[in-house]
């Protein structure tokens, strides 16, 4: 199976968080950090990016 890759403004889109957060949480570790596809290009792996959202959703859940 191909994962697709997710340029920023999509990442933006699926999380809801602005670019400044998106960065300042990789900066912590604490999102996952894109993959050079060019010299200029970057984009997130759609998996990479479902798996926080889906972490940060069971964390949501245990906590309530």
């Amino acid at each position: 199976m191909i994962d697709r890759h997710l340029r920023l403004p999509a990442v933006i889109e699926a999380t809801g968080m602005s670019r400044s957060t998106i960065y300042d949480m990789m900066s912590k570790g604490t999102f996952p950090r894109p993959v050079h596809l060019g010299k200029r290009l970057v984009a997130w792996p759609e998996s990479a990016v479902a798996n926080w959202l889906a972490e940060r959703t069971s964390a949501m859940l245990i906590a309530a």
